[in-house]
């Protein structure tokens, strides 16, 4: 039985924005979407602690999760231990700056608050070998707007040894990793956040001037509190490589939102975003949203083009039925890369993977111009057009607009230089305009120059 005596509450009050776009699943759909995202009692989205934790305590590792989160030894809860660390629930930060906690009247009417009466939808499709949609590979989701502000709190009860506080520490510097990511889609774009404020304090509760500030702190996250502790935070990009990717478009691109407008039958997603200034968040409306899904897809299709070559594979050297093994996720690099859904075996799935690359999506407002291009499908025989083979779509011109963005690639993944060299080859190949993206690339859409670095090594390829 622990005899400890817990003298000490180590606490740390967190805002995180989100820095891409957010999906933390409820569980269900609806019948406009396949899957929502979690929302509190007011309607408001939200994280739920256990997603917090979750994501700490696989970044611990097995032997610190232990001591943090404790454990239970099956027929003897005597010698069992308790976790010592207490999550609440991220809030959503409202229109005043303020969190929003407990039940309250949401004006749904207000221009900042109804954007989150419909949040955004963003489509899926899986792409397989041959550049097409896989049967039962179509799906969409809800996900919470970029730029959204989340307040939570976090407790630890500790003993009066000094290495307590440098354990809550390093929990602090997990979630203030570059790497960090919350909820779903953390490999296709989804989840990065931010720290904009972490402020602490480091609780005596023998001392009485501490045990009455513990005795009156609230459970409210609105009501806010003063730190006295100074936490240095560091983001550390530890066991990954970061590649610093900029690229300019050479004239029209296109990621379709899979919906037309009253000018066009095609037209490209566009998302808003959350930004902050001194006076509070204001939506901007209509900015240009290149997916990271979209990025990863082309990507991982030309890395398995490239450890093929490396590894001598040939379309015209093997058997026509063994072209799938060195596909998709049956293919070396981007099975460590990219990761795998797995196998069907005996009712349960089996060899999953998780990817090992993380990808941020772009959303910004650019000087871009929207431009109409008509369509046409020419009748070999007649020159004339096809019955109903007319169509529109509406493309962003951006000559001259840079879009950065930052592949973080976990240096497990590189355990074959041939996987690392296939990687950069595929992004040589997008920063030179042979590999390009979006929609209506074979109609000259999509091609991207630039160049990428990597941040490790300060070094331009």
């Amino acid at each position: 039985m622990n005899d400890t005596a817990y003298t000490h509450r180590f606490l740390a009050r967190f805002v995180m924005e989100a820095e891409t776009p957010l999906a933390v699943g409820s569980g269900v759909g609806d019948m406009n979407t396949d899957a929502l995202v979690a929302k509190d009692v007011n309607g408001l989205p939200y994280i739920p602690g256990t997603s917090l934790s979750g994501i700490i305590r696989h970044a611990l590792g097995e032997e610190k999760t232990k001591n943090f989160f404790g454990y239970q030894i099956q027929g003897k809860s005597k010698e069992s231990k308790g976790s010592d660390i207490i999550f609440t629930e991220a809030k959503m930060i409202g229109k005043e700056g303020k969190v929003i906690d407990g039940l309250t009247d949401i004006n749904w009417s207000d221009d900042f608050y109804v954007h989150f009466v419909d949040l955004p939808i963003r489509q899926h499709a899986r792409i397989n070998g041959k550049g097409v949609t896989v049967d039962t590979g179509k799906f969409d989701e809800q996900v919470v707007y970029k730029g959204t502000r989340f307040c939570f709190e976090l407790e630890m009860v500790a003993d009066d040894k000094d290495e307590s506080w440098s354990n809550f520490e390093s929990v602090i510097q997990q979630l203030s990793s570059e790497t960090f990511r919350v909820g779903s889609g953390t490999r296709t774009g989804f989840g990065k956040m931010k720290i904009v404020s972490c402020k602490c304090r480091n609780l005596d509760l023998l001392k009485p001037e501490d045990l009455k500030f513990y005795e009156n702190k609230s459970s409210d996250l609105s009501k806010d509190w003063d730190g006295n502790k100074e936490v240095k935070i560091t983001k550390t990009s530890e066991n990954w490589i970061v590649y610093h990717l900029s690229l300019i478009p050479e004239d029209f691109f296109l990621f379709g939102s899979g919906f037309g407008d009253d000018e066009a039958d095609m037209t490209p997603v566009r998302e808003e975003y959350i930004s902050w200034n001194d006076n509070g968040p204001h939506f901007e409306n209509n900015a240009i949203l290149i997916p990271a899904a979209s990025l990863k897809g082309a990507l991982a299709h030309r890395v398995a083009y490239h450890y093929n070559k490396l590894d001598n594979v040939f379309a015209d050297e093997i058997d026509k039925d063994d072209y799938i093994k060195h596909i998709g996720k049956n293919n070396i690099a981007v099975k460590s890369l990219f990761g795998s859904e797995g196998e069907r075996a005996d009712g349960k799935m089996v060899d999953q993977k998780r990817g090992n690359v993380l990808f941020s999506d772009i959303i910004e407002n650019k000087n871009t111009i929207d431009k109409i291009v008509n369509h046409v499908s020419i009748d070999r025989f007649t020159g004339g057009a096809i019955d109903g083979a007319l169509f529109t779509e509406k493309t962003i011109y951006g000559k001259n607009q840079k879009f950065d963005t930052y592949i973080y690639v976990n240096k497990t993944a590189f355990h074959d230089e041939k996987i690392k060299a296939a990687f950069e080859n595929a992004l040589k190949d997008l920063c030179t305009g042979l590999l390009p993206l979006g929609g209506g690339v074979n109609r000259g859409n999509g091609t991207f120059t630039g160049n990428f670095t990597i941040a490790e090594e300060g070094e331009r390829l």
